[in-house]
Protein backbone atom coordinates (compact mmCIF):
# COMPACT_ATOMS: atom_id res chain seq x y z
CA UNK A 1 0.00 0.00 0.00
CA UNK A 2 1.40 3.47 -1.01
CA UNK A 3 1.64 6.21 1.73
CA UNK A 4 0.10 9.41 1.42
CA UNK A 5 1.76 12.16 0.77
CA UNK A 6 2.36 14.80 3.11
CA UNK A 7 -0.27 17.26 3.36
CA UNK A 8 0.87 20.96 1.60
CA UNK A 9 -1.20 23.74 2.04
CA UNK A 10 -0.30 25.01 -1.43
CA UNK A 11 -0.91 22.12 -3.27
CA UNK A 12 -4.27 22.45 -1.54
CA UNK A 13 -4.66 26.05 -2.58
CA UNK A 14 -3.77 24.98 -5.92
CA UNK A 15 -6.53 21.80 -6.40
CA UNK A 16 -9.08 24.45 -4.76
CA UNK A 17 -7.85 27.26 -7.01
CA UNK A 18 -8.53 24.71 -10.44
CA UNK A 19 -11.72 23.59 -9.19
CA UNK A 20 -13.11 26.94 -8.48
CA UNK A 21 -14.53 27.28 -11.87
CA UNK A 22 -16.03 24.13 -12.05
CA UNK A 23 -19.83 23.57 -11.35
CA UNK A 24 -20.30 21.91 -8.21
CA UNK A 25 -20.95 18.40 -8.95
CA UNK A 26 -17.92 18.28 -10.93
CA UNK A 27 -15.86 20.51 -8.18
CA UNK A 28 -16.06 17.14 -6.10
CA UNK A 29 -15.13 14.48 -8.64
CA UNK A 30 -12.39 16.60 -9.85
CA UNK A 31 -10.74 17.30 -6.12
CA UNK A 32 -10.96 13.45 -5.77
CA UNK A 33 -9.16 13.12 -9.56
CA UNK A 34 -6.48 15.78 -8.16
CA UNK A 35 -5.89 14.13 -5.66
CA UNK A 36 -5.26 10.85 -6.78
CA UNK A 37 -2.97 12.28 -9.80
CA UNK A 38 -1.02 14.04 -6.66
CA UNK A 39 -0.49 11.53 -4.87
CA UNK A 40 0.77 9.47 -7.95
CA UNK A 41 3.48 12.25 -9.20
CA UNK A 42 7.31 11.05 -7.68
CA UNK A 43 8.29 14.91 -7.30
CA UNK A 44 5.84 17.74 -5.38
CA UNK A 45 5.69 21.38 -5.96
CA UNK A 46 3.82 23.90 -7.32
CA UNK A 47 4.82 23.75 -11.22
CA UNK A 48 5.11 19.91 -11.10
CA UNK A 49 1.38 19.64 -9.81
CA UNK A 50 -0.10 22.87 -12.24
CA UNK A 51 1.20 20.86 -15.02
CA UNK A 52 -0.25 17.65 -14.07
CA UNK A 53 -3.47 18.95 -13.68
CA UNK A 54 -4.35 21.51 -15.94
CA UNK A 55 -5.43 18.87 -18.71
CA UNK A 56 -7.43 17.18 -15.80
CA UNK A 57 -9.38 20.50 -14.82
CA UNK A 58 -10.18 20.65 -18.38
CA UNK A 59 -11.67 17.28 -19.13
CA UNK A 60 -14.06 18.32 -15.79
CA UNK A 61 -15.20 22.07 -17.26
CA UNK A 62 -18.38 22.30 -18.69
CA UNK A 63 -18.60 26.11 -20.32
CA UNK A 64 -21.96 27.68 -19.30
CA UNK A 65 -24.66 27.87 -22.08
CA UNK A 66 -24.38 31.26 -23.88
CA UNK A 67 -27.82 32.55 -24.23
CA UNK A 68 -27.06 35.62 -27.04
CA UNK A 69 -26.64 32.89 -29.73
CA UNK A 70 -28.66 33.42 -32.43
CA UNK A 71 -29.93 37.14 -30.55
CA UNK A 72 -28.93 40.39 -33.42
CA UNK A 73 -26.24 42.60 -32.20
CA UNK A 74 -28.39 45.04 -30.89
CA UNK A 75 -31.44 43.34 -29.43
CA UNK A 76 -30.89 44.39 -25.87
CA UNK A 77 -27.79 42.45 -24.85
CA UNK A 78 -26.26 46.20 -24.33
CA UNK A 79 -27.63 48.92 -21.99
CA UNK A 80 -29.03 51.61 -24.24
CA UNK A 81 -26.58 54.24 -25.38
CA UNK A 82 -27.02 57.83 -24.51
CA UNK A 83 -24.78 58.93 -27.21
CA UNK A 84 -27.04 57.23 -29.75
CA UNK A 85 -30.86 57.99 -28.21
CA UNK A 86 -29.91 61.61 -27.42
CA UNK A 87 -29.72 64.53 -30.00
CA UNK A 88 -26.65 66.10 -31.43
CA UNK A 89 -25.17 68.67 -28.67
CA UNK A 90 -24.60 71.64 -31.33
CA UNK A 91 -26.44 73.25 -33.84
CA UNK A 92 -24.75 74.38 -37.23
CA UNK A 93 -24.77 77.82 -36.71
CA UNK A 94 -22.41 80.46 -35.97
CA UNK A 95 -22.53 80.30 -32.13
CA UNK A 96 -21.33 76.54 -32.53
CA UNK A 97 -18.27 77.41 -34.67
CA UNK A 98 -19.52 78.05 -37.92
CA UNK A 99 -17.43 81.12 -38.25
CA UNK A 100 -13.94 79.94 -37.48
CA UNK A 101 -14.53 77.34 -39.44
CA UNK A 102 -15.54 80.07 -42.56
CA UNK A 103 -12.40 82.32 -41.43
CA UNK A 104 -9.84 79.55 -42.00
CA UNK A 105 -9.94 79.36 -46.09
CA UNK A 106 -7.27 78.53 -48.67
CA UNK A 107 -5.59 81.52 -50.08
Amino acid sequence: MATPAPYDPQLDALIFELAASLEHPQRAAFEDAARAVVAALPYLGPGVVYRALKPLQRQFFQPPDDTRIGQTRGSGIRRPSKLIAAEPLGEDNPRCGERARRSFGAV
